[in-house]
């Protein structure tokens, strides 16, 4: 029982809401991630392609395998976790953002622009196509390995459920999240969610910039409290379960089937790792 409790923390079932809670995000990151990873790789030569997919998965792992040991470094460093906030918030906002200017999401949203990548164009040149879109590729997995760290520590500050965390991101890219290619294909509305949910952790993780300066204020030991997690992490199952229900029960939110080429670039990603 000690060894759970060292696991989970003191409150076990907070803790296993928070371990529901990281496979859902990271699950549903590893889709979108898997899939701009799938458009970065378009241009080679169909017999490049794979290889060079296959060299960002290993390096997805590297990443999130440094990240799980520096993970405890990282709590430590009262500083980033506002800068995490702050980061976690822009996701959201771009997003967002990118939503607003477009009624209807399109493939184009998805696709990353390499022509305009300062590495792309630095090491185009000396590198080559393919090992720069490998470069690319490497950039684009160390920044989803941080959104996987600062999204584990938004929950908890307990270092094994943060080392849990980054561990459920590993495994997402490998098994989970082919399940939710499958889900989002039926609700892609869950994509919106998903990126609310990181907006929240987002303002979270920022208000620790508010309780490190004021440590002795009721509203400091509330944020930082237990039940502030617990708070959090019911809001991310309910926003997520509530309208999936709703939406196989009254069609509210509207179903609707995203374009099958992302959900196969997607798939076709997850297969390869």
């Amino acid at each position: 029982m000690d060894i759970i409790h060292t696991l989970l923390g003191p409150d076990i079932k907070a803790g296993l809401l928070i371990i529901l809670n990281l496979i859902v995000i990271e699950s549903l990151l590893s889709v979108d991630n898997a899939a701009v990873l799938a458009t970065m790789v378009l241009d080679l030569p169909k017999e490049q392609r794979e290889k060079a997919l296959k060299y960002g998965i290993v390096g997805a792992y590297v990443f999130r395998g440094i990240c799980l040991l520096i993970a405890a470094w990282l709590v430590k460093v009262w500083f980033l976790k506002p800068l995490g906030g702050l980061y976690l918030i822009y996701l959201a906002f771009s997003y967002f953002r990118g939503k607003a200017k477009k009624a209807k999401a399109t493939e184009e949203e998805k696709h990353v622009e390499k022509g305009e990548s300062w590495l792309y164009k630095v090491t185009v040149g000396t590198l080559g196509n393919f090992w720069a879109t490998v470069a690319l590729v490497e950039v684009m997995d160390l920044a989803f390995s941080i959104d996987n760290v600062f999204a584990a520590v938004a929950f908890t500050d307990h270092i094994f459920l943060i080392y849990t965390g980054v561990f459920i991101g590993i495994l997402a890219m490998r098994f989970v999240a082919q399940f939710f290619v499958k889900l989002m294909e039926k609700f892609t509305f869950l994509e919106t969610v998903a990126f609310l949910v990181i907006g929240v952790l987002g303002i979270k993780l920022f208000s620790s910039l508010y309780t490190h300066f004021n440590e002795g204020d009721p509203v400091a030991k509330f944020i930082e409290g237990e039940k502030m997690d617990m708070y959090v992490s019911i809001f991310t199952v309910a926003i997520f379960v509530l309208p999936v229900l709703s939406s196989m029960l009254f069609n509210f939110p509207k179903r609707h089937t995203i374009d099958p080429r992302v959900a196969e670039k997607a798939e076709h990603v997850l297969d390869e790792s």
